[in-house]
């Protein structure tokens, strides 16, 4: 028999004693519990945008609108994203991230209900606007708290099914909306206020979550910091030691050193990632009626396409860590955009061929999508985060926007083999930032992540 070796004893003592790190943590339902309250903000806002696709098909003809304000009417809510997230990032910074986290959610019910009582376009496009506003801010503000208590080997993973929760909105807005079309002439307006409902179970949630111990540490409360490390994973888990800056040196800090170079690769992927998504979340019906499928079978197909963007999504949650987020990105453009140029190339198929390549299409794209969460909150400190996600989210909704006003006069003067072409060039422009910039952050402490390559 082997005797003991006290130093081995020794160190496995203090090995079982050591305190864990957050970064290190083990999961927990606080963790599940966080995941899915932040989800809600992007459930809101895949069910805020496609709805308007469902509703248009009645207020259009009721409100006279022409396809130019159609545009306008979709892209208009990502005019008020990119107000939103721009200030919220900002406010999540300066003030916190639980501060803001559910009066975002109140202004989004409230906004949803006052919908119900839109007479003209003018006042439409105004309401839209204003959501868009609310729903923006909740991006930074979100995103930001699920990295902040996030362990790194669940990282990827959870901000990723954020982008899901989208896309499940999504479903949930075409399922409502075509039950809502058998109500009526006043359908459309129900479906417009109808998101006052989960926004209103959300708040409901979210009422308690802590505030993120990461941004109080960062701004010296470190004695609030430590309380809610115990109150969240009892003792023995512990902030990293290695703390970033604490200054709040605001949005300055995005242009400067490498943080230029990161976020212009973060703003240029996500909008290659989101326009074609977006103009199909709010015009798909008009999109496969191009394609000879209308009527029923057109609100029906955007729902089956929302579904299969979540299906690609959970696919690439499964994968991210194991393929890691530089290749998953580069393969999900390469792919996702095959699909796109092979529809646009061959636009008569028969409507099962339509089926099989908007398919390959939602699935290869879930990668780009996730990532549009992950590689923002990966990237930048602490002390910028939200003003970076915010940023980066807001001027993303730029280029979306714009996409999103000339889609339907694309259709309406371009044709549906041509609109898509355009998309398939816009995921090309994605693949090749991709390749020139994207980097590796898979298995990375946050802090490191975050940290500037040294030259």
């Amino acid at each position: 028999m082997v005797p003991p070796n006290p130093a081995s004893n020794r160190a496995a003592v203090v090995a079982e004693s050591a305190p864990t790190t957050l970064d290190d943590a083990p999961l927990s339902w606080f963790h599940l519990r966080l995941a899915v309250y932040t989800g809600g903000g992007p459930f809101l806002d895949g069910y805020i945008l496609a709805i308007i696709g469902v509703a248009m098909i009645q207020l259009s003809p009721q409100l006279q609108l022409t396809a130019a304000i159609e545009g306008v009417v979709g892209a208009v809510a990502l005019v008020g994203i990119f107000i939103g997230a721009g200030v919220g990032g900002y406010l999540t910074d300066r003030f916190g991230r639980q501060k803001l986290y559910n009066w975002d959610l109140i202004a989004i019910a409230v906004l949803s209900i006052a919908h119900f009582w839109i007479g003209d376009a003018v006042t439409l496009i105004v309401m839209r606007l204003l959501i868009g506003i609310a729903l923006g801010a909740d991006y930074p503000i979100a995103s930001s708290l699920l990295t902040e208590f996030t362990p790194k080997r669940y990282r990827g993973p959870f901000i990723g099914s954020l982008i899901a929760a989208f896309f499940a909105g999504g479903v949930a807005a075409y399922l409502v909306g075509e039950l809502l079309l058998m109500t009526g002439d006043d359908a459309w307006r129900w479906m417009l206020a109808s998101g006052a409902a989960p926004a209103l179970l959300l708040g409901i949630l979210r009422y308690g979550t802590p505030e993120s111990p990461r941004w109080l540490a960062n701004q010296g409360r470190t004695d609030e910091a430590a309380a809610v490390m115990t109150k969240v994973f009892g003792p023995g888990v512990v902030l990293p030691t290695e703390q970033e800056q604490t200054s709040n040196v605001g949005i300055r800090e995005l242009f400067k050193s490498g943080y230029t170079t990161r976020l212009v690769f973060v703003t240029t992927f996500w909008t290659c990632a989101i326009i074609p998504v977006f103009a199909i979340s709010v015009f798909g019906p008009k999109i496969l009626a191009g394609l000879n499928l209308d009527g029923v079978a057109s609100t029906v197909g955007s729902a089956a396409i929302q579904a299969i963007f979540l299906v690609g999504c959970i696919i690439a949650l499964l994968l991210v860590n194991r393929m890691g987020r530089r290749s998953m990105l580069i393969h999900s453009f390469l792919w996702s955009g095959a699909a796109l140029l092979v529809i646009g190339l061959f636009p008569d198929v028969p409507a099962l061929w339509i089926a099989v390549l908007f398919t390959v299409y939602a699935v290869a794209a879930g990668g780009n999508q996730i990532l549009t969460w992950v590689y923002p909150s990966e990237l930048f400190p602490t002390h910028i985060r939200g003003a970076a996600v915010g940023l980066t989210s807001a001027l993303s909704r730029i280029g979306a926007a714009i996409g999103t006003v000339l889609v339907p006069l694309s259709l309406a003067n371009l044709g549906t083999s041509v609109t898509m072409l355009i998309a398939t060039a816009i995921t090309a422009v994605g693949f090749v930032v991709s390749l020139i910039w994207a980097p590796e952050t898979r298995g990375l402490d946050l802090s490191d992540a975050a940290s500037l390559p040294s030259n």
